[in-house]
């Protein structure tokens, strides 16, 4: 699903850092070495039909490489 984060993302919280990440291996590969997190944060999407809509989005990140692979895990009425 295509979407367009709009604003800053708020409430940031690192739930998983290191080896704790099930996909550190895919993340290594493909981005490179780093010291990756996955985080999560509440922030204002659009969709792709337009409409905009508050949600949870998830997110890996790590220090010189930046923040890749959002997705949306809920919307937040």
């Amino acid at each position: 699903m295509y979407f367009e984060i709009i604003g800053e993302i708020t409430h940031v919280e690192t739930f998983a850092a290191g080896s704790s990440i099930q996909e550190i291996g895919r993340l290594r590969k493909l981005y490179g070495r780093g010291r990756w997190r996955k985080r999560k944060g509440i922030a204002r999407v659009r969709l792709e039909d337009g409409a905009v809509l508050l949600a949870e989005v998830h997110w890996y990140e790590a220090h010189g490489i930046g923040r890749r692979d959002f997705k949306i895990k809920r919307y937040i009425d």
